[in-house]
């Protein structure tokens, strides 16, 4: 990030790596915010550093289940819904068996989500049932989208 010019650095991608650690067992960072964001930019991540520290007892569950039975933390839609077509690359992904994690990884803030069957909480607090496709445009740099499974 030395003498990288202003123009050339697309500061969202700090901020949207950012989100996806922060629904991660492990959350870490390439380079210090301070160092590489606006203020404005470094208060999100920091909004995402404290929810990572308010999954701290879903993250420590999930670590004893994984110690006992060796199955993954972060899981491949696969993976946790066999059979059910999403068997193919795609940025979306389970954190335990709970939450759907959906981010933004579009230049133009947009993301589409494939929820499986059931019912979902997302991340402002609306349910959806499942399965359904959403297609979330103009995604603000402070939200990540994620799913709770009901």
């Amino acid at each position: 990030f030395i003498d990288i010019a202003e123009d050339e650095f697309d500061q969202s991608l700090i901020v949207r790596s950012c989100q996806v650690h922060s629904m991660m067992p492990m959350m870490q960072f390439s380079a210090a915010p301070w160092r590489v964001l606006t203020p404005e930019e470094c208060d999100i991540c920091r909004k995402f550093a404290q929810l990572h520290t308010s999954f701290g007892d879903y993250i420590m569950k999930q670590v004893r289940h994984a110690a006992e039975t060796g199955e993954p933390i972060v899981r491949t839609m696969e993976y946790e819904f066999p059979g059910q077509g999403f068997n193919r690359k795609m940025p979306q992904y389970m954190f335990g068996p709970d939450y759907l994690v959906a981010p933004v990884i579009n230049e133009d803030d947009s993301v589409r989500i494939e929820l499986p069957e059931g019912d979902w909480r997302d991340d402002l607090g609306d349910t959806h049932h499942g399965p359904k496709i959403l297609e979330l445009k103009d995604v603000p740099l402070d939200r990540l989208p994620y799913f709770y499974r009901l």
